[in-house]
């Protein structure tokens, strides 16, 4: 059974609703990045980058594998079964470069859209402006593509699954979805599909709201890593 160390975010979400898609069994294993745990040797061992989320498949290609970087695990999770990335050729380009779309641009602006939005300390309006004027841009990125298509790339696939998560925190990020038509269509039919449903609620209770979290939370979930010991 794989392993899902998991703590609710969208680039977990990416995973646990592939793996539904998928239909593969797994057991997560939670990891508290409120607490620092992200930054302890046995899960450093498994995501060097001490970031959730990662998994290790006891029934790899070769054996036991670990792998982190959420891109890179609907990458192998799609080889493994054969499903939602073309083998090859033109689609299997399509689908991976809206995959890495996701990982390099969206997710990143989006991601620092809902620090200087909801998680700092201070507001910073310049920041604020700059994020949530990128996250439009990008949004209309996603409108323009699904303008004539139901999903992003061909066939619904893990560019779709990749970009889900990061639109339901729309609002977080300052954005009003009935503002992109074809991307809100896109968002409420993937939201529909059982499978996200169920990856989705994967660990929900666990998400903190901005104004419940204590200093040292806000200090690592900032970067900083857990306060050392006095």
């Amino acid at each position: 059974m794989i392993q899902l160390y998991y703590f609710p975010t969208p680039n977990t979400w990416k995973v646990s609703i592939m793996l539904e898609e998928c239909g593969l069994p797994y057991a997560v294993v939670p990891v508290n990045i409120g607490a620092g745990e992200q930054f302890s040797p046995q899960f450093l061992a498994i995501s060097p980058n001490n970031k959730v989320p990662a998994i290790v498949d006891p029934d790899g290609p070769e054996g036991r594998i670990s792998i982190f970087e959420s891109g890179a695990i609907l990458v192998y999770l799609a080889e493994k079964t054969g499903r939602f990335l073309p083998a090859a050729g033109a689609a299997r380009a399509e689908v991976l470069e809206w995959l890495f779309w996701q990982v390099g641009g969206l997710g990143p602006m989006a991601g620092q859209a809902h620090h200087f939005l909801r998680f700092a300390a201070e507001q910073v309006p310049y920041a604020i402006e700059r994020y949530t004027a990128e996250v439009a841009r990008l949004y209309g990125v996603l409108e323009r593509r699904l303008q004539d298509r139901h999903w992003i790339a061909g066939d619904y696939s893990i560019a779709d699954i990749a970009c889900w998560g990061w639109i339901s925190y729309y609002e977080m990020q300052g954005q009003d979805l009935t503002a992109f038509p074809a991307l809100e269509r896109w968002f409420r039919t993937m939201a529909e599909r059982p499978a996200v449903i169920r990856g989705g609620a994967v660990g929900a209770a666990q998400m903190p709201s901005a104004a419940s979290l204590p200093e040292e939370a806000r200090r690592i979930l900032s970067g900083q890593g857990p306060a050392a010991p006095t």
